[in-house]
């Protein structure tokens, strides 16, 4: 495989992961738990996912061929918290997700060096991924640390729990030496 070719198979492992995350998080809470704000200069756990699905809409929508800030995006809309259940939020969050699946599914390695435009600064097909692969985690660390915080009983640990990383590095080199992407243990064990 080449470089390429190993660079789109990451990416897209670690979408999935990062998206399993923020859905294993949520999945600890009560419904009314994804509403609230500790103060006016936070977000809800709802309004960071309304955020990131008007973010991937833009930025995933004619991908190759239209700039990555839509018109149609109204961005500061997205810090206003509308929904009103949880059905609708997951909705949102899989519509934005879906998008940008279709958009990079069926990207081949020769693209990743064509330009494309954001705000109308040109990034390569590379770039604007990994502006997106560094947008998307810093939200879904913000709802983990926040399902953290808002869950009244015990959290189940979506990482290494703590003083487990004895047991964990133990078991990983019980293993022979493999090249794989980290993200393929750690999403067989979210599953």
């Amino acid at each position: 495989m080449d470089a390429n070719s190993h660079f789109l198979d990451s990416v897209k492992k670690q979408f999935l992961y990062y998206k399993t995350l923020g859905e294993k998080a949520m999945a600890q809470l009560a419904d009314e738990q994804l509403f609230i704000s500790l103060n006016e200069d936070t977000n809800s756990i709802a309004v960071i996912v309304k955020h990131m699905h008007g973010n991937m809409l833009s930025r995933w929508t004619d991908f190759l061929t239209s700039d990555g800030e839509k018109e149609w995006r109204k961005r500061d809309g997205e810090f206003v918290d509308t929904y009103q259940s949880r059905e609708e939020l997951m909705a949102k969050w899989n519509e934005g997700w879906e998008c940008l699946f279709n958009a990079i599914n069926p990207l081949h390695p020769e693209q990743l060096t064509e330009i494309i435009y954001i705000r109308n600064e040109g990034h390569t097909v590379i770039e604007a991924i990994n502006r997106q692969l560094a947008h998307y985690p810093y939200h879904i660390g913000q709802i983990v640390f926040y399902a953290k915080l808002l869950k009244k009983t015990e959290w189940d640990s979506l990482s290494i729990p703590k003083n487990k990383s004895g047991d964990y590095n133990a078991a990983k080199f019980a293993q022979e030496k493999s090249i794989k992407n980290f993200t393929d243990d750690e999403l067989n064990k979210l599953k």
